[in-house]
Formats: structure tokens, sequence, C-alpha cells
């Protein structure tokens, strides 16, 4: 096998190169110039090939990176044949000291590259990254996306519910006052609610959802994407609680619950929140800003802001003709 060292060299002279490792996987990065800047690689959720080849270069060029957790990652580099070189993994995680973030962004302003990497999937989507994101905004240091792997956009893509309209919130309070809390409002939704949850408080969220969305509620339990032992159940939730009572869940869950089509949003609240927004916006910009908030389809919202305008007009003459 070529010497890592030999192939970051070939990188630089020939761009491009393959080779095969002992497991048969072909491997191909290239070494590029990165502008300094703060690079977000998504990384695979379960299986190493699903990664980009832009993800690849970054990772094989950034000058500095940074890891939730540096084993993963360095292995993840192992698989895919990118050396280090002289480099190092830096730990970081959302609990980090702000002085470690103000030391890769002193790093960022010298001229320098850096990528950072979560566990799985892509950084700040229920994953660290988020106050070293905020921070280089508002030290106006240029920030990256290098796109991929989510598990929320792939359970979405393979349950089967509607897509036109989710609501992902990530990781519900563990407990069950809090995430009962949480549900109550969620559940009143026109979009399709994506969560993740543990399975040893998988059975206590479905009992919640059918408690406060019926037991007929449509949920989707997507288990272990992109992985050996990968499983979707689709169902009214009253029959996914006996599946996984009988038959206990295990690995990464994301649960997807589908809009209860009998749920109506008090169209008096929809009006105060549209005649609140008309004061400054646009009544279509108005009526996107409160059919986005309240879940609604917007050429509905857009009839009763209309209709709002319209009786404000007349109010305004009948007024007039008063004085």
């Amino acid at each position: 096998m070529v010497k890592q060292p030999f192939q970051r060299l070939l990188h630089g002279v020939l761009g491009s190169f393959y080779y095969k490792r002992a497991g048969g996987l072909v491997v191909n990065h290239k070494l590029v110039k990165l502008d300094a800047g703060l690079y977000l690689v998504a990384t695979p959720l379960g299986s190493a090939r699903d990664i980009t080849l832009r993800a690849l270069d970054v990772l094989a060029s950034a000058d500095i990176l940074v890891a939730e957790d540096t084993r993963n990652t360095r292995k993840l580099l192992d698989i895919h044949g990118i050396s280090l070189g002289k480099r190092q993994i830096s730990a970081y995680h959302e609990h980090s000291a702000a002085s470690r973030r103000s030391q890769f962004l002193s790093h960022i302003a010298d001229g320098h590259s850096v990528a950072y990497v979560s566990d799985a999937g892509t950084p700040l989507i229920a994953d660290p990254g988020y106050q070293l994101v905020k921070a280089a905004r508002l030290a106006k240091l240029a920030v990256f996306s290098v796109p991929g792997p989510a598990a929320c956009i792939a359970a979405l893509s393979v349950a089967g519910l509607p897509t036109d309209q989710f609501h992902f919130v990530g990781f519900l309070p563990s407990q069950p006052a809090g995430r009962q809390k949480h549900l109550k409002g969620l559940m009143l939704l026109s979009a399709t609610v994506v969560i993740y949850e543990s399975p040893k408080r998988l059975n206590g969220l479905l009992a919640d959802i059918m408690t406060i969305g019926g037991s007929s509620r449509q949920v989707a339990v997507c288990r272990e994407l992109t992985k050996r032992f990968e499983d979707v159940q689709i169902g009214q939730v009253k029959e996914l609680i006996d599946f996984y009572e009988r038959k206990p869940a295990k690995g990464e869950i994301v649960v997807l619950v589908a809009a209860d089509k009998e749920v109506k949003v008090d169209e008096l609240k929809i009006k105060n929140a549209l005649r609140s927004a008309m004061q400054t916006l646009r009544v279509k910009d108005a009526a996107d800003t409160v059919a986005g908030a309240y879940g609604q389809p917007r050429r509905d919202i857009y009839q009763i802001a209309l209709q709002i305008q319209h009786e404000e007009r007349t109010n305004q003459k009948d007024l007039k003709n008063k004085r």
C-alpha cells in the first residue's frame, strides 16, 4: 500500500488519486485549496459510503479538523484513506468553553480553514455547533456548508407521511411533564412533526402522543436508518404501542407524527395575528408569515387577509362619511 504522506504528495501533484484498500473500498478524494472559514461537514449516519466527494475533499484539505467525537472521525478518515499528516483532530461539543471557540476563530482569522463534524449527520441539526457558528458569524468570519446526511430528512423520505409541511423539534424533554407540555402544541400543527427519541423513552412518547393526539393518529417510527438493521414501522399510534411493547426498540430512532386532519386552528387567533402583521407588512407577506407560523395553507390565510383588508377599508370609508 502507498504510504499516507506519499498519498498526500500525489494528491497535490495529480489532483485526484484512486487506490484500493485491503477491504476493497475504492477511495476518491483530492487536496484542494480552501478559503479561510468554518466548514460544516455532514458525515454518514451509519454507512461510511454515505458521504459526498466534496466532504472527503474538505476533510482531506482543511488546515484544522474539529470533531464532536475524535475517535469516530479518525475511523471515518481511515476508512476513506484520508491522511492526517501533521494535523490533529481537536474535540469540540456544545458545552466546550468559550475559550475553545475563540481558539478556532483565531485560526480562521489568521487565514486557515477549519472543518467541523458532529458525531453523525449534519452539524447543528440536533447536534452541536450552534455556539461555534454563532460566534463565527458575530466575528464576520466565513461559514460554509458541506451538505449531506441528516436523519430527519432521511426519515421523511421513507416514511410515507406528508412532506409538504413539516416541523422538526429534535429531542423533546426527557421528563414526561415537559414532553407532554410540548406535545400539546405540536399536535395542533397542520404539519408532520419530526422527533428524535431514544429507545428507552419511545414507549412513553408514543403513549403521550396517543393521549394528546388520539389513538388513530398516524405515526412512523424509523429506526437505525442506513444501517444494517434499518426498520420503519408505520400505523396508528395505538398499533405501534402494541408492537413495541412486544418487541422493544433498539438503536437510533426518528418518530414522525402526521397532522390530524380534524384539527381546526382558532380563526380568531389567526385574524389577530394577521392584523398585527399587516401593520408593517404587505398583505401577501403578512399572509405568508402567519401561514408559516400556524402551519396553515397560504392560500386560505391570504383569503382571510384580503377579507380583513376589505373590512378595514370599508370601516375607514364609513368613518369619513360620518364626519
